[in-house]
């Protein structure tokens, strides 16, 4: 249902390369780069997530009560992500580990301030 998620970013070369070494940990890559947006996904078919310096050239800002989730194929990969968003400047909002029956997740931001989430439901 989803195409693609976008998040703003006030420093568009720093965040371009915490999603590039963090998307890769979980097989995507750039789909799209029109220098003031990007698109990392792993395929045109699967949903997608995208960084742009808003379009209104006002500065970017967080949404209170927005938050991204990427899922992951295995609770290792969810370690591996959120463990690789912590390496790469990102600030823990909940260590990975299991959030009620069958859903196993971490919660960070990003440099930027941006919620995240990895998770494995299985």
């Amino acid at each position: 249902m989803i195409g693609y998620v976008t998040l703003g970013t006030n420093d568009f070369d720093k965040s371009a390369k915490f999603y590039d070494a963090l998307l890769a940990v979980c097989g995507a890559s750039r789909l799209m780069d029109m220098g003031t947006f990007v698109l990392w996904g792993t395929s045109m078919d699967d949903a997608a997530l995208a960084l742009a310096k808003p379009f209104d050239g006002e500065p970017a800002t967080v949404g209170n009560g927005v938050m991204v989730g990427i899922r992951a194929t295995s609770k290792e990969q969810v370690d591996a992500i959120y463990n690789k968003a912590i390496e790469l400047g990102g600030s823990d909002e909940g260590a990975a580990g299991p959030r009620g029956e069958g859903f196993y997740a971490g919660y960070f931001r990003d440099p930027e301030g941006n919620k995240l989430n990895v998770f494995y439901a299985g």
